[in-house]
C-alpha cells in the first residue's frame, strides 16, 4: 500500500477503504508518513469530503492509535458530556454534580483551554489543592464512591488526533465536518463512556457560526456514535453571547456554585437542566425528559447537587470550604467598571470579543506554555435585550495588572452593539439530534 495512491484516490473523489485509512493513521502517528503527504490527503479530504462509513473508520483508527480507557471496573452506565466550546461555558461544573446527585455515573476526562479562557481543568484548579491528574485506580475509586470525577486525559490517549490537529491547524484544513467530528468523537470513545451527550454550540463565540453547519456537525457526530454502537444525543445551543455573566476561571467557578444553589444565571441553569435531562435519560434514571428535569430541579432545591460538588472537590484533594464559601476562591486585586458610551438596547454581544478581552487579562493561554491567572476575568453587567443608559456599567473587569485595562476595555466596548428597538430574543436551544435524525425546535 502506498500513500501516493491513497492521496490520488481521495483527490479523485473516491471512497477510501478501511485498511487505507488505518494505514494512513498508523503511518502518520509513527512518523513513517511525512507531513507533506499527510497534508495532501487532508486537503483532498477537505475538498472531496468523507462519507459516514469513512468518517467512522477514521474515528476508530484514531481511537486505536493509542491507549483507551477501560471503565468496566466502574459500576453503572457511564454518561459523558462534551461541548464544542464557547465563552463562559462552565456547564461541566454544574452538570457533573447535578447529574451525579441523581444517580448517573459521570466519569469525565477533560482538557485544558488553549485560547480565550481556561478549560474545565483550569477552572477546577482555581480551587485550592484540587488534583486533576489522577491514577486510574484513584479515578475508578472516586467514581465508584461518589458517582463523579473530572480528571485530565493521559498523554497516550488518541495520539493521532493530537498530531493531526496540529497539522490541520497550519494547513487550512481545520474547518471540515468529517475531520472535526472524527477528532471530537475519537477522544470521547477512547475515554470509555457508554453514552455521550454533545453540546454543539452555534454563533459568534462558537466554532460553527451558522445554525445549519452546527446541525450538520451534530448529525455527523451522532452518526459516528450509531456506527460504533454508542448512544449519542446532541443538542445545538446558542453561543452568540457568553453563557451566564462570568468569563474567567475562579469567576466561573463562583457562578457555577451560585447555579447549584439555585440563584445562578437563567441561561446557564436552563442549558444545564436540558443537557442534564438527556444524561439522566441515557443513564436510565428517568423515563422521560420532563421527569428528568423535575428530578434535577429538586436536587438543586434540596442542596443535593451542591453537596455532590463538595464531595468531588474533597475526593480530588481540593478545599471544599471554598465551595461552601466561594468568597475564599482567588480574587483579583482590582475591579474596574466599564461604562456604556451609548443609549439603547443591547442588540448583540460578540462572544469571541469578550473571550479575547478575558485573554488579555490572563484568563486564557495563547500558547501551551502560557500561565493562567485564575483570579482575573470579566463579569458582564448587561446581556442581550437589556436596556442601557450612557454611563451605566455594562461590565466589570477583574484584573491584577492595571496596564491591561485599557486594551481590555476597548475590546469589551467593541463587543457590544446597540439598537433603539428591543431585539427579539433568540432561543437558547435550537434542536436535538439523535439516532432518529434532526429535530429542530424553531
Amino acid at each position: 500500500m502506498r500513500m501516493y495512491d491513497i492521496i490520488n484516490k481521495k483527490r479523485n473523489g473516491e471512497e477510501l477503504e478501511k485498511e487505507e485509512i488505518q494505514f494512513f493513521i498508523k503511518g502518520y502517528t509513527d512518523g513513517s508518513i511525512p507531513d507533506y503527504q499527510a497534508s495532501a490527503l487532508l486537503m483532498a479530504i477537505y475538498f472531496r469530503g468523507m462519507n459516514k462509513r469513512e468518517t467512522a473508520d477514521l474515528t476508530m483508527a484514531m481511537v486505536n492509535s493509542g491507549a483507551t480507557m477501560d471503565l468496566s471496573a466502574i459500576s453503572g452506565i457511564k454518561v459523558d458530556k462534551h461541548s464544542t466550546g464557547g465563552v463562559g461555558d462552565k456547564t461541566t461544573l454544574v452538570l457533573g454534580p447535578m447529574v451525579a446527585s441523581a444517580g448517573v455515573t459521570v466519569a469525565k476526562m477533560s482538557g485544558r483551554g488553549l485560547g480565550h479562557t481556561g478549560g474545565t481543568l483550569d477552572k477546577l484548579e482555581s480551587i485550592e489543592g484540587f488534583k486533576v491528574q489522577l491514577s486510574m485506580e484513584e479515578f475508578v475509586d472516586t467514581v465508584n464512591r461518589i458517582k463523579l470525577a473530572v480528571c485530565g486525559q493521559t498523554g497516550d490517549v488518541v495520539p493521532a488526533d493530537k498530531k493531526l490537529y496540529a497539522l490541520r491547524d497550519v494547513t487550512g484544513t481545520v474547518d471540515n465536518i468529517s475531520l472535526i467530528a472524527g477528532s471530537i468523537m475519537s477522544k470521547k470513545i477512547a475515554a470509555g463512556a457508554d453514552s455521550i451527550v454533545l453540546d454543539v454550540k452555534t454563533g459568534s463565540g462558537a466554532f460553527m457560526k451558522s445554525i445549519e453547519d452546527s446541525f450538520d456537525l451534530a448529525k455527523e457526530m451522532v452518526d459516528i456514535g450509531v456506527n460504533l454502537n454508542k448512544n449519542v444525543i446532541a443538542l445545538v445551543t446558542e453561543m452568540n453571547e457568553p453563557l451566564g455573566y462570568a468569563v474567567g476561571n475562579a469567576l466561573e467557578v463562583k457562578e457555577a456554585i451560585a447555579t447549584l444553589k439555585g440563584n445562578g444565571p437563567e441561561d446557564l441553569l436552563e442549558l444545564c437542566i436540558e443537557l442534564g435531562a438527556v444524561m439522566l435519560l441515557l443513564g436510565k434514571k428517568a423515563e422521560s425528559l420532563e421527569v428528568a428535569k423535575k428530578i434535577l430541579l429538586e436536587n438543586i432545591k434540596s442542596g443535593a447537587a451542591l453537596k455532590k460538588l463538595e464531595e468531588m472537590v474533597a475526593a480530588q484533594h481540593g478545599n471544599p470550604e471554598q465551595i461552601r464559601k466561594p468568597e475564599l476562591l482567588p480574587k483579583a486585586v482590582h475591579i474596574i467598571e466599564v461604562k456604556s458610551t451609548t443609549d439603547g438596547y443591547v442588540q448583540s454581544i460578540d462572544a469571541e470579543g469578550i473571550g479575547i478581552a478575558a485573554l488579555i487579562l490572563g484568563a486564557g493561554r495563547e500558547t501551551k506554555e502560557s500561565e493562567i491567572d485564575h483570579a482575573v476575568g470579566i463579569v458582564l453587567g448587561k446581556k442581550v435585550g437589556e436596556h442601557v443608559a450612557v454611563g451605566e456599567t455594562i461590565a466589570n473587569i477583574h484584573v491584577n495588572d492595571l496596564s491591561k485595562v485599557k486594551e481590555c476595555t476597548i475590546k469589551l466596548l467593541e463587543a457590544y452593539s446597540f439598537t433603539e428597538k428591543k431585539p427579539e430574543p433568540r432561543p437558547l436551544i435550537f434542536g436535538m439530534v439523535d439516532k432518529n435524525g434532526i429535530k429542530k425546535y424553531v
